[in-house]
């Protein structure tokens, strides 16, 4: 992930999921059980919290759907907020889960194509449902929403109701139920697994060129059959669709449908589907060019970083497929544990720093590297006339300084010296960097600070940045993550760990939040939505939360958390409620629910 230290009415939903008073046991749920307390509002306000008179009585104008009381939110005509929320935990093992109440809407509004007023249902951060006064309805009408991918979670389920300066509009809501099913659960394994990619590629004399061909061999981990796959273009974000910098063409192996998601996703139908452990490959001719920009993606003048070039394969999991879109404040990457095999044939003038292990080729002004990475989620390389230097950590790592004009020999070296030991440090604390090498590639107009690939780093001359970034190498590389729904588990932890190697304790830290929509789990749909606090919540509230976390539980249980939790989720993906059961057992005696609640930290 870039590195931004440097660069600068679902509650209500919720509420009315009861259709009978529902009391919480103290035994945890079981599927079948209904999970929302007094989803009626028969029995008071408890466990909602509301703003004032939310929970009311029924009128004769506006009844209640069911016994006497309802959820009402707007219903005033006057500029304001309100606001009804629950939390609820929904056990594991279902085969599903589906939030069901009453909803009616009548508004004094005259317009039939302006939505004044709002009501907005939430699960956590997600928008579950919204409606607003274009959609007035006679009497109640039944609303349903499947929360099955909220399964094993405990989840805020909040709903929101907005009105404008004048002309009211009632957001009535009763007898809400949240069941879940008792049948087969549904499959979460991520799919497709063990994907091998080969690659071969012939750049034009500058290196902002490359053609060539690419095949993808992949196996169906699931037990739920395999129909089709997608491959993410992700640099297409940085065209103009349809107009690309990627194109993919002649695929064989299957057939490929139109662009989709901004032209960042192909998707590709399996001739049939693949059963369980049943493998496919598919193939395409490939063509990239580079942009003009200092970017992940782009070519500094005569300098060319060839960041999420390459087409991956998306994952498929409990969620389904995930094809979300491409970030350019963070990073939307999520991706399995693969196995790269690239050729690159360019001119000798143009080093080629890459991910993996490369060994070079020369025959007159043509060079060909042949770079290979086993037990990697990504592949990315640069061209240009790079200078060079290379050492061996105290350790034993390979690491090699690829740096562009401007770089003096000194802070090339000074760099150098850097990675080496950050490499040394950040394999003691959570295990030993797997690869044999890795590639720092510097420049000083990277506008972004940093950023990580497997085995290969882009970054500004920084002390600050570089130990940031190689840090990734294990949180996003190694314990992977889906970067764009849970954006912490890599830069929380990362920034944590870049901390730590500076001796920097966090004792200054404070966290102030925003707003109450504002939590440090929230995807990076939330923070594009609200980019001046990705920062500030993602890194700096990330690594303070980690921070407070050691001194609740302990320097020596926080370092066994972080040494084993990475051991246990190596070449794996994490999950929030995974580290925080991780956390929680560190923690022996000492609960962790209000120190979660406290930090916002969901799931």
């Amino acid at each position: 992930m870039r590195s931004r230290v440097l660069s600068a009415a679902l509650a209500l939903a919720t509420s009315l999921l009861g259709v009978a008073a529902f009391t919480p046991s103290a035994q945890a749920a079981a599927c079948g059980d209904q999970l929302i307390g007094n989803g009626g509002f028969e029995s008071g306000t408890a466990p909602w919290t509301q703003t004032t008179g939310v929970i009311t009585a029924g009128t004769t104008a506006e009844p209640a759907h069911g016994g006497t009381m309802e959820a009402k939110l707007g219903a005033r005509g006057t500029t304001h907020t309100d606001t009804l929320s629950q939390s609820v935990t929904l056990p594991t093992g279902c085969s599903s889960a589906t939030l069901t109440y009453w909803a009616h809407i009548d508004t004094k509004e005259t317009t039939t194509s302006t939505k004044y007023d709002t009501l907005v249902v939430q699960a956590g951060s997600d928008t579950l449902a919204s409606y607003s006064n274009l959609d007035k309805n006679t009497g109640y009408a039944l609303r349903t929403v499947d929360m099955t991918r909220y399964l094993g979670q405990t989840v805020t389920l909040k709903v929101t109701g907005s009105e404008d300066s004048s002309l009211v509009t009632n957001f009535v809501l009763d007898d809400f139920s949240l069941t879940t099913g008792t049948g087969t659960p549904p499959d979460t394994t991520r799919t497709p697994i063990n994907p091998a990619y080969t690659v071969n590629l012939t750049s034009n004399a500058s290196g902002d060129t490359w053609t060539g061909h690419q095949t993808a061999s992949f196996t169906n981990g699931s037990a739920t059959p395999l129909p089709e796959v997608y491959l993410r273009l992700w640099d297409n974000y940085h065209g103009s669709c349809p107009s690309t910098p990627i194109t993919v063409t002649n695929v064989t192996g299957g057939t490929a449908s139109p662009l989709s998601v901004d032209c960042t996703a192909l998707k590709i139908t399996l001739p049939t589907p693949l059963a369980q452990n049943q493998s496919a490959t598919i193939g395409f001719d490939l063509g990239i060019v580079v942009p003009s920009g200092a970017d992940r993606f782009g070519h500094d003048g005569a300098y060319n970083m060839i960041g999420n070039a390459l087409p991956v394969l998306a994952v498929r999991d409990g969620a389904g497929w995930h094809l979300d879109p491409y970030t350019n404040n963070g990073e939307s990457f999520y991706s399995l544990i693969s196995d790269f095999d690239v050729t690159l044939v360019h001119p000798t003038s143009l080093l080629t720093p890459a991910t993996g292990t490369s060994t070079e080729t020369t025959s007159g002004s043509t060079t060909t590297t042949h770079a290979t990475a086993a037990k990697v989620r990504d592949f990315a390389w640069g061209a240009g006339p790079f200078a060079k230097i290379s050492g061996t950590s105290n350790k034993g790592f390979k690491v090699n300084v690829y740096s562009a004009s401007g770089i003096s020999s000194a802070n090339a070296t000074s760099m150098l010296n850097l990675a080496k030991d950050s490499i040394d440090v950040h394999s003691g604390r959570f295990g030993d960097y797997p690869y044999s090498e890795l590639d720092v590639v510097l420049d000083n107009n990277f506008w972004f600070g940093g950023m990580e690939y497997p085995g290969f780093v882009m970054d500004l001359v920084s002390n600050v940045a570089l130990p940031h970034e190689i840090a990734h190498q294990w949180f996003y590389g190694i314990v992977g993550d889906d970067e764009y729904n849970s954006p912490w588990l890599d830069e929380s932890f990362t920034d944590y760990a870049t901390d730590l190697y500076r001796g920097v304790t966090g004792s200054g830290c404070g966290i102030t939040w925003q707003s109450s929509a504002e939590k440090l789990t929230n995807s990076m749909a939330y923070w594009d939505a609200h980019s001046s606090r990705y920062s500030t919540v993602v890194y700096n509230y990330g690594k303070c939360t980690l921070h407070d976390l050691r001194r609740l539980i302990g320097d020596t249980a926080m370092a066994n958390l972080l040494k084993t939790y990475a051991q246990s989720h190596w070449y794996g993906v994490s999950t929030t409620a995974e580290f925080k059961a991780a956390a929680q057992a560190a923690a022996g005696s000492t609960d962790l629910t209000s120190f979660w609640a406290s930090h916002r930290v969901e799931g």
